[in-house]
């Protein structure tokens, strides 16, 4: 008898999320539901045309971690991860 193997390791995704141009609460809500496609090591980089602070709560509070950057085609594009599990 064998011993089960583990499944191959998948790389990890990029996802890109463009919200510019959305009425709130849409651009909020839009992020939330791409949040359920971040699994661990994937990125969710989002534009946005304005500074998404009530997202920043929400995100840390479910334990993703974020960066913000100014963007090259909008005013700033977010990166956001799972945080890693102690």
């Amino acid at each position: 008898m064998t011993a089960p193997t583990a499944p191959p390791a998948r790389e990890p995704a990029t996802i890109e999320l463009d919200v510019r141009g959305l009425e709130a609460p849409a651009p909020l809500e839009r992020v939330l539901e791409a949040l359920d496609r971040v699994g661990p090591g994937d990125r969710l980089i989002v534009k946005f045309d304005r500074r998404p602070a009530p997202l920043y709560r929400i995100l840390e509070r479910n334990g993703y971690a974020y960066e913000e950057a100014p963007g090259t085609d909008c005013l700033f594009e977010i990166t956001i991860r799972q945080r890693p599990t102690p």
